[in-house]
């Protein structure tokens, strides 16, 4: 099974985009985590951009200042650059879940059948989408690496407000300290625990 390529599904009159996928269960509802193409990623978001009207943009204004850092990040690690999930409510489309086995219709591992012309709106990691598209701009090589992906059925603009809010309400940062402890990147950081090992 491939990671992840847009195709034409015989039970789809349009054509769709198709991954590999696990099902879950929360509150009642069925997501699916996908492995996703980072090249796919700036088309499948595409509904998030400005032309999306203000009644139905469920996600904060892009902090245009924290995007290329995130994409110099990616651009500077290749080789070890690490990125959570994001998430994001499918609407305006028929998504299918096709299990791995046939025999097995209850089967938790298969393929998300997603239709090109849904609209895919993110809940979480609007600005990782934003640095990913600036990165391949930069480095089309990471076009084939993956990110996951889960992917919730939308239930309105008002769950997915809630969702947006819900995913952001425990966010907290870590501590300045906390941070230079565990970073091995940058000099400064290890310049200062050079000197906490020499006290």
């Amino acid at each position: 099974m491939k990671p992840a390529a847009p195709d034409e599904h015989e039970d789809l009159d349009t054509a769709v985009y198709s991954f590999p996928a696990i099902r879950g269960m929360q509150a009642g509802r069925e997501y699916y985590s996908a492995m996703v193409q980072l090249k796919l990623i700036p088309a499948i978001f595409r509904f998030n951009e400005s032309e999306v009207p203000a009644q139905i943009r469920s996600q904060r204004v892009l902090n245009q200042a924290r995007i290329p850092e995130i994409a110099n990040y990616i651009v500077n690690n290749p080789k070890d650059y690490v990125f959570s999930s994001i998430s994001a409510s499918i609407s305006d489309g028929r998504v299918k879940f096709i299990p791995v086995d046939p025999k097995n219709p209850s089967s938790k591992l298969g393929k998300l059948v997603i239709p090109m012309e849904a609209k895919v709106l993110i809940n979480d990691g609007q600005h990782r989408r934003a640095a990913i598209e600036v990165a391949l701009d930069q480095r089309p090589d990471l076009g084939n690496e993956t990110i996951s992906v889960v992917f919730f059925i939308d239930a309105g603009l008002k769950r997915s407000q809630q969702m947006f809010s819900d995913l952001n309400r425990h966010a907290v940062r870590p501590t300045k300290s906390i941070t230079i402890l565990h970073d091995s990147r940058e000099t400064f950081a290890q310049s200062i625990r050079d000197m906490s090992n020499t006290l």
